[in-house]
């Protein structure tokens, strides 16, 4: 079983994941939650100084690709199990120690994954996950070039499915085997080879029917859409959560946020993809398409926040881009600050997954925690270039 302990961060300023002012305490953490925030005497639980430093609640990646092991959807689709299978355990522990101790896979993830890291085989975040996420045929997650006559391939990331009873079948199984969360492809994507990025994907009968399916069993969809068209698509349609939304404008933003959508951006990837992703042998129609929603992304947060939107933070980086994901932080720091970004970052993701013992700092919360060796208020950059005194606490247990 996953592995959880007692400890007494003391000295601290706390960011409890909403409010403004900062709190000096110490926190205790009994059986991997937060039982005392105040001061706590002194006992034999193991101690960490957090002084001089700014304590939030453990970061959460609502955006994560533990399988996402390249760019080229042939590659990882068609690689052995067993090979993803690993790559995406050091993923994972790779992210914890950055300081996400919470992370959301809207396009992979299985019960095998999350059993290991029940058993303790993988030292992993929180991990909620969606399976393979569903995409039409000649849609976002169909890797397939249009010249080469080849099967759909291995379902680590994405499965093609077509058709209302496909769909039920492929929702319920999905739910059938732990999935939080259903994903879908609802517009074009930048890395596949044959769709255009803005026409929506899926019919709406389609859609619905995956989201009826989610909502019975207490579930949601998230949709990867990029389009003022396929975003309203999807809401419309019962989708929940709009994966990137780069091109959002004002109308569907009013839109998503009449229907109680949430937007998680995914801005990094886009500047990653842009630096690093013809070395890594990205396409040139992914490259082209990179650049049409590279700077848009930057104002879609603006727009979703003025109409009363809840923005999440996600990073989507797929291979080695995955070391960006500190990064992430920074450049949607450019569009929110320092609180709006620990806000998406911390309890509005927690809201998005659905689940209030993240993101958060309080007494019954999970006792995740960052200790970041300096104050983000003061020095924002602490909260992406590491500084001295910098700690990872997962369930009581310091990581990193």
């Amino acid at each position: 079983m996953s592995v959880s302990a007692a400890l007494v961060v003391r000295n601290a300023r706390i960011f409890d994941g909403t409010n403004e002012g900062l709190v000096e305490a110490d926190i205790r953490i009994d059986d991997g939650r937060i039982v005392e925030i105040g001061t706590v005497s002194r006992s034999e639980v193991p101690t960490l100084d957090a002084a001089g430093s700014v304590v939030t609640p453990g970061l959460i990646d609502c955006h994560f690709h533990a399988y996402g092991i390249s760019l080229d959807l042939l590659e990882l689709e068609g690689s052995r199990p067993s090979y993803v299978a690993l790559k995406g355990a050091a993923r994972l522990t790779q992210a914890l120690r950055r300081g996400f101790t919470t992370v959301r896979d809207p396009a992979g993830g299985d019960i095998g994954l999350t059993r290991a890291i029940d058993e303790g085989l993988v030292v992993a975040p929180n991990y909620f996950y969606s399976g393979p996420a569903l995409s039409q045929t000649g849609g976002h997650g169909d890797g397939r070039p249009a010249h080469l006559h080849l099967e759909a391939g291995g379902h680590h990331a994405v499965e093609v499915v077509d058709g209302v009873d496909p769909l039920r079948i492929a929702v319920r199984d999905r739910l059938r085997t732990g999935a939080h969360l259903i994903k879908i492809m609802a517009s074009g994507g930048v890395v596949s080879p044959t769709d255009p990025i803005r026409i929506p994907q899926y019919s709406a009968e389609e859609i619905r029917v995956v989201a009826d399916e989610a909502a019975r069993r207490g579930a949601y969809v998230a949709a990867h859409a990029y389009s003022p068209e396929a975003i309203s698509h999807a809401v419309t349609n019962g989708v929940r959560s709009i994966e990137h939304g780069n091109l959002l404008d004002d109308a569907t933003a009013r839109l998503m946020a009449e229907h109680g959508a949430v937007l998680v951006p995914t801005l990094v990837t886009y500047r990653a993809m842009a630096e690093h992703g013809k070395d890594l042998g990205m396409a040139s129609e992914g490259l082209e398409k990179n650049a049409v929603v590279l700077e848009a992304g930057m104002t879609a947060i603006d727009r979703a926040t003025r109409a009363g939107v809840l923005v999440g933070f996600g990073t989507d980086l797929m291979a080695s881009l995955e070391s960006e994901q500190l990064r992430g932080l920074e450049v949607q720091h450019e569009v929110q600050g320092t609180l709006e970004l620990l806000r998406s970052a911390t309890s509005r993701n927690a809201t998005i997954l659905g689940d209030n013992r993240y993101g958060r700092i309080a007494i019954g919360a999970a006792g995740d925690l960052l200790v970041l060796g300096g104050d983000p208020f003061l020095t924002p950059s602490v909260l992406w270039q590491p500084a001295p005194g910098r700690r990872v606490v997962k369930a009581g247990v310091v990581v990193a």
